[in-house]
């Protein structure tokens, strides 16, 4: 019994077959399974993870607070010193420029005692010299012979007198030690302009900044805006030498950043720039020293989670898994229940109604078969009978459509005891052919364009001829109603590959849109209102998958549509497709 359900069964479309297969989980029970896990994981997971992200940022936070807060603060502090220290020598050049006249600062022997009581002030300055508007040193006080020298085309003179001061960046002097310098503008009572400026040793600027990195693994420096060193740096080169960082982004709060450096090791950059100068300080120490105490907290969490998740996962695979097979267990046996009975009485109702149907076609179709053959024997005959050759035709055509009606009913009255397809060697291209025969007369009355474009070499297939005629015969009607009087129809075959046979029918009819596509290889589904019954296509597919085929279509509104039906060369009886 069960056998002769799944023989049923297999007539249906496959949409409509979910238990067709007892030794395979049908789609819904895996869709289902899939469905609850998705659903467990959800509930289960989401909660945990949120959890796990808002504790690991937490903690996070306030730790990498506590690490990097001192950072910034040292950075912010050495900032401000660095700041001051070029702040008060640039005001000093500014107020000495400022406090004396043009004539007292040409006097070199009124500069040197000026310049002695910079060095004691302040201390760090190197040389001292006045310069005129034209650009020649007047006076000049240091350990070089400066004194005449034209600095007009000089870039540090030209921005001077633009922007009234300037501060160069770090250079090795004439004795091979980095300095700075320090030049400043000043505008005489008469309008007349001077400028005085000053040279500085790294020394106490260097120690100012060293002293941020007292610790043994921590590096402070200071670069300009080419990423040139202006003080010399415990890991990563000496003054004038290129930083190995990239310049971080432009910020004047002290900012830290997590960056590799060269050595490949991880490290906490700490910077700042400077408000005034082209000056950027930056504080370097070992990311891995710092956050110890984070990344093993993150190592347990992780590995917490971790442990979590695939016990939760465990735990819902067997659960679920449990629960679909009950289901499905269920549903097998409500179902073989309700099918059986369903098969029953459908095999009772339609041997009632074969019967009965079949003796009210075969009698009149054996008076027709008889005088069909009656007819053709007179005609052969006579001799000179008129158009003997085509009456002939004619005659064979009608006994030949009474074999098919024979054949039909001969179905009818088997559908009952059996589901198989017969088999036989058959031509696609004359199948296509004595189908449009069919309708010969409605295309030529409606003059629809019928074009037929067959391979020739088109091999033979081992299929059910009565059934793909019945195939054939639906597409093509469902494209005649499609196209209007004098519409085109294209019926065309190939072959795709080694193992199949194709053929196509193409209409240029109104087409169907993507809502309706989506539908129309359902029972009951019709856009015929009021004489459709929804079932032709339906049927169709179920005879192209149980021949071991395949049926496509593609539509577009307003521009026609195309069934394509995909044949195996060789039988695949009661195929799935």
């Amino acid at each position: 019994m069960v056998d002769s359900i799944k023989q049923w069964l297999r007539l249906l479309p496959r949409e409509l077959r979910d238990f067709s297969d007892y030794g395979e989980v049908p789609e819904r029970y895996k869709r289902l399974r899939r469905n609850m896990m998705i659903l467990g994981l959800l509930g289960s997971l989401v909660p945990l993870s949120l959890m796990a992200i808002v504790n690991y940022h937490q903690y996070q936070r306030a730790l990498k607070g506590e690490v990097l807060q001192p950072l910034r603060a040292s950075v912010s502090r050495t900032k401000h010193s660095f700041d001051l220290f070029l702040t008060e020598r640039r005001s000093a050049v500014s107020f000495i420029a400022s406090a004396y006249s043009y004539r007292e600062l040409s006097d070199e022997k009124e500069l040197a005692r000026i310049f002695q009581v910079m060095r004691r002030e302040f201390g760090g300055f190197v040389d001292l010299g006045l310069i005129d508007s034209s650009g020649i040193q007047v006076s000049y006080v240091g350990p070089y012979e400066l004194k005449g020298k034209n600095y007009a085309d000089q870039a540090w003179f030209q921005e001077v007198k633009i922007r009234g001061s300037y501060i160069s960046d770090v250079f090795m002097g004439y004795r091979g030690l980095p300095h700075f310098v320090i030049a400043v503008e000043h505008q005489g009572g008469t309008g007349e302009s001077w400028f005085l400026r000053a040279t500085i040793d790294t020394d106490k600027f260097n120690n100012l900044i060293a002293a941020v990195a007292s610790d043994p693994a921590t590096d402070a420096f200071v670069v300009n805006h080419l990423g040139i060193l202006q003080t010399p740096s415990k890991f990563y080169g000496r003054v004038l030498d290129v930083c190995p960082f990239r310049l971080p982004p432009v910020s004047h709060e002290p900012n830290v950043l997590e960056v590799m450096d060269h050595a490949g090791r991880e490290v906490l950059l700490g910077y700042i720039y400077s408000d005034s100068m082209d000056f950027i300080l930056l504080v370097v120490r070992p990311r891995g020293e710092i956050l110890k105490a984070w990344y093993t907290l993150k190592s347990e969490l992780f590995v917490l989670f971790v442990v979590s998740v695939v016990a939760i996962i465990l735990v819902l695979v067997k659960l679920t898994d449990l629960l679909v097979k009950r289901i499905q267990e269920a549903d097998e046996k409500r179902e073989a229940a309700h099918r059986e009975v369903q098969y029953t009485s459908k095999l009772a109702s339609i041997g009632r109604l074969a019967a009965g149907v079949a003796h009210e076609i075969n009698n009149p179709m054996a008076i027709i078969n008889e005088k069909a053959g009656l007819i053709k024997d007179l005609i052969e005959c006579r001799e000179g009978f008129p158009d003997r050759d085509r009456f002939i035709s004619l005659t064979d055509s009608i006994l030949h459509s009474v074999d098919r009606v024979r054949g039909i009913t001969h179905r009818l009255l088997g559908f009952a005891r059996r589901m198989d397809v017969k088999f036989e060697m058959l031509s696609l291209n004359d199948l296509l052919k004595e189908v449009l025969s069919f309708l010969e007369r409605e295309a030529f009355l409606r003059r629809i364009d019928v074009r037929l474009q067959l391979a020739e070499d088109l091999p033979k297939i081992s299929s059910d001829w009565g059934q793909l005629q019945q195939v054939f015969l639906n597409i093509l009607n469902n494209a005649f109603e499609a196209v209007e009087d004098g519409g085109k129809v294209v019926v065309t075959t190939w072959v795709p590959n080694p193992e199949t046979v194709a053929a196509s029918i193409r209409d240029n009819g109104k087409g169907m849109s993507q809502e309706t596509m989506r539908h129309i290889f359902e029972p009951f589904f019709t856009t015929k209102v009021g004489y459709g019954t929804g079932l032709g296509l339906s049927i169709t597919y179920g005879i192209v998958k149980k021949l071991g085929g395949d049926i496509q279509v593609e539509s577009r509104e307003g521009e026609g549509t195309t069934f394509t039906v995909v044949l195996p060369l060789e039988a695949r009886g009661g195929a799935e497709g």
